[in-house]
């Protein structure tokens, strides 16, 4: 008797999340691991790095009647498999494939931006030219940029500034 296999949730070890899913379908395992592009700065710099949607967890399919899913415990990268008692707690249908259907075309879950503050929300620019300078939040022009309202030279000045420059005040 098999029964179709259902998606589970691995806990990786930190970091380790590729290299988990890597030696789960070594295995013969399908695992995924859902991926967005995350912006990261670096040495004044932006750049556009793939990470994990879900840190230190990725999906597994298993067929717990016909696969020796023990075997995953043991996995290189794999701190645990998540249990409900002796048993896999199991993913509940649809969450998976609702996942894969935000992929865009390179295959990264596509993240919607929420405005960073609210409207008048006071904010303080920590990079770029504006750097230490106050100011009030405006709104969001796109996925990326953000409009304020800084205080230059005696009156208010709408600057058009990256979303990663701003922070709270």
């Amino acid at each position: 008797m098999t029964s179709d296999p259902r998606w589970y949730v691995v806990q990786t070890q930190p970091h380790a999340e590729r290299k988990a899913a890597a030696h789960l379908d070594r295995q013969g395992f399908q695992s995924y691991l859902p991926q967005y592009l995350k912006s990261r700065r670096h040495a004044r710099r932006i750049e556009k790095v793939a990470s994990p949607l879900y840190p230190r967890y990725l999906f597994v399919a298993v067929d717990i009647a016909a696969q020796r899913w023990r075997a995953i415990q043991s996995t290189i990268g794999v701190a645990r498999l998540v249990c409900n008692g002796d048993l896999p707690a199991s993913v509940p249908e649809g969450v998976v494939s609702a996942l894969k259907q935000r992929h865009d075309e390179h295959g990264f879950i596509s993240l919607e931006k929420r405005p960073l503050f609210k409207s008048g929300y006071s904010i303080r620019v920590v990079d770029g030219v504006f750097i230490s300078c106050f100011g009030l939040f405006e709104g969001m022009t796109d996925s990326e940029r953000v409009t304020i309202l800084l205080d230059l030279l005696g009156r208010k000045v709408r600057v058009l500034l990256d979303s990663s420059y701003v922070a709270a005040a």
